[in-house]
């Protein structure tokens, strides 16, 4: 039984302590909170897309950041239990279903959109890292369309062979590109994260 224990708490580090002190469902916001401290990309008012939001904690901390005024959409397929403020709303989705169809199914375009997908791992960082920037394809398609003027874009990828060439597809759509990685990343992990800002050209979705 000790053996077990200590398995099931060998993530455990004092994010995650830290993380259940103050009811997020997951350690993951800190990266979020870190990126907004560096680059501060959410205002109050803002209309926030979140892809891949389950369990939900980014989605708590940037409902905080756009306050009563501002709108917080979430997709996930695994559904999120937590409980959220009225101005957010959940799709439980395949982000690959949206791709082309984005404008249409959110009607709306957002100021910034967030992505921390990744891909269920396998253990091989070249499957894994491929699987990533897969995601990272489709979060960025689906910024291009839903992105007002001058919005801004984080996401996720898993360092490899298309990091490269990722980098250099965010920074061609937007005036600025950063490389950042929050100290809450785990030191084992190949996560990493690019902030796009300043958004050029217009979205394609025009507010209701």
């Amino acid at each position: 039984m000790r053996h077990a224990a200590s398995k099931t708490h060998q993530w455990e580090d004092h994010y995650t302590r830290q993380a259940r002190k103050e009811h997020y469902p997951a350690r993951s916001v800190y990266k979020l909170q870190e990126i907004q401290k560096r680059f501060g990309l959410v205002r109050p008012g803002n209309a926030v897309l979140d892809l891949g939001c389950a369990p939900g904690s980014w989605l708590m901390y940037a409902a905080d950041l756009a306050g009563p005024s501002g709108c917080i959409v979430g997709v996930d397929l695994t559904p999120v239990a937590v409980n959220l403020p009225a101005h957010v709303r959940v799709h439980t989705k395949d982000v690959f279903e949206l791709v082309d169809g984005a404008e249409a199914f959110f009607g709306r375009p957002f100021d910034v959109v967030l992505s921390d997908m990744a891909p269920a791992t396998t253990g091989s960082r070249g499957v894994d890292a491929a699987r990533s920037h897969h995601l990272c394809q489709a979060a960025l398609a689906i910024a291009r369309r839903v992105l007002r003027p001058g919005g801004s874009f984080v996401c996720k990828i898993f360092q490899g062979e298309d990091f490269k060439a990722f980098t250099a597809t965010v920074k061609s759509g937007f005036s600025e590109c950063r490389i950042f990685k929050p100290q809450s990343c785990r030191k084992a992990s190949r996560e990493i994260y690019l902030i796009g800002k300043g958004k050029t050209g217009g979205p394609h979705v025009r507010s209701q």
